[in-house]
């Protein structure tokens, strides 16, 4: 799996994320915004926002892409069934998001076509 599909998985399929895949994202997501500001850091962890658990960091232990990487592969294991990959018809790159209907790489449009 490639880091565009990896992220578009974790984009578009997040309601198939674990608990604490998402507690993970989070804690990711709000220390990076708030690296420069740990009073604002503070405020968060305090209300609850960041979750300050070993296990939680432990999802982030080998980096961002990684823990992307890895989520995205346990979300193809065990349920592919409820993944759409919307692949062109043409080249067979990955589109955008789920619902489009241009790919960004060759330029095919498929809107008038039915799938």
């Amino acid at each position: 799996m490639d880091k565009e599909t990896a992220n578009y998985i974790k984009n578009y399929f997040s309601n198939l994320m674990t608990d604490d895949e998402k507690l993970a994202l989070k804690y990711q997501m709000y220390t990076y915004k708030t690296e420069d500001n740990p009073k604002m850091r503070k405020m968060m962890i305090d209300r609850g926002w960041i979750s300050e658990r070993p296990d939680i960091k432990e999802y982030l232990k080998d980096g961002y892409e990684e823990f992307e990487f890895n989520v995205a592969k346990r979300i193809m294991q065990e349920t592919p069934e409820k993944v759409f990959l919307n692949n062109c018809p043409k080249c067979n790159k990955l589109a955008r998001t789920p619902y489009a209907r241009q790919c960004r790489h060759c330029g095919n449009n498929w809107h008038d076509k039915s799938f």
